[in-house]
């Protein structure tokens, strides 16, 4: 039997800490840190240090928890409660149903960008070849490979550190994809159906309102889309012409203020039925455009 930690280097002396006593210690502190889903964070976290899903615990509410695991989780709960990111933290996180590796070097997936990829499925018909530009973790590439096997992928980013969280995850979903480190098309040759992009969209000027979450601990060069947030769009639809086959597709995720600008963009390129689709706010989230033969 150990000691139950109040806080680092408090005890409450001859309380055993059990598996309930240890999830209430969690949520207890990233309540007073102000965490906003302190109770779900709590229980990710000892999930992932003690192994067990919540049928185990609720069998087990009172079996002691190791040392080592309860300091271990001491010192996660001190790290989410300064607002570093669960996802950080496990090193994992979930898009599609599929588990992937992420780190400070890449965002973490979010719900927003399944749109986009439920999107771009629609568009697939069996053996299209496909280019993931600023692919980061490499969630939007490999969930689209995964869903349609006969399909060919290369996720391109400028940032090399990103592309080896982007290689490990597909070594570990045992899918085959090309990964070239490249500042937009520079790096990129040959023709693809459909070229895919989540890129940095966020003003420069809005970063810094942004929760701590993201503004302290995801990678910057991700996040800014500099002055106006449309930088990387005006780039990749005067770019993406030459690299994408005629009747191919354009899609983007976008800022939910961003439909107009970006669908106008497109359009004055040359891009037919361009159309913006909404999230299930109702706000805009994706905007896909087909290239005509002049584009």
């Amino acid at each position: 039997m150990f000691l139950a930690v109040c806080a680092v280097g408090k005890r409450w002396i001859g309380e055993k800490m059990n598996l309930q006593a240890v999830l209430n210690y969690g949520k207890n502190e990233l309540l007073k840190a102000d965490i906003t889903e302190a109770p779900v964070d709590a229980w990710e976290l000892l999930e992932y240090v003690c192994d067990i899903d919540k049928n185990y615990y609720y069998l087990h509410l009172s079996d002691e928890v190791p040392e080592e695991h309860f300091t271990r989780y001491q010192d996660l709960i001190r790290k989410r409660a300064a607002h570093t990111p669960v996802q950080y933290l496990t090193g994992y996180a979930y898009f599609m149903g599929l588990k992937l590796m992420v780190n400070e070097c890449v965002l973490i997936p979010r719900f927003d960008t399944e749109i986009l990829v439920e999107q771009v499925l629609k568009l697939i018909k069996g053996n299209e070849r496909i280019l993931d530009m600023c692919t980061g973790s490499g969630c939007i590439l490999l969930s689209l490979m995964h869903e349609r096997s006969g399909i060919s992928g290369t996720g391109a980013d400028i940032s090399g550190e990103a592309l080896r969280v982007a290689e490990k995850n597909a070594e570990n979903l045992g899918i085959h994809c090309e990964l070239i480190q490249s500042d937009l098309f520079s790096q990129i040759s040959g023709k693809y159906d459909i070229i895919v992009s989540n890129p940095p969209y966020i003003a420069t000027k809005v970063i810094e309102v942004l929760d701590k979450e993201v503004k302290d601990h995801e990678p910057l060069l991700a996040l800014d889309g500099m002055e106006d947030g449309l930088h990387f769009y005006r780039r990749i639809v005067k770019e993406a012409g030459d690299c994408l086959k005629d009747g191919g597709y354009l899609c983007f995720e976008i800022g939910f203020d961003q439909g107009d600008a970006v669908s106008g963009l497109m359009q004055e390129a040359g891009y037919r039925d361009v159309k913006i689709i909404r999230d299930l706010s109702g706000l805009d989230r994706v905007v896909i455009g087909g290239k005509q033969s002049h584009v």
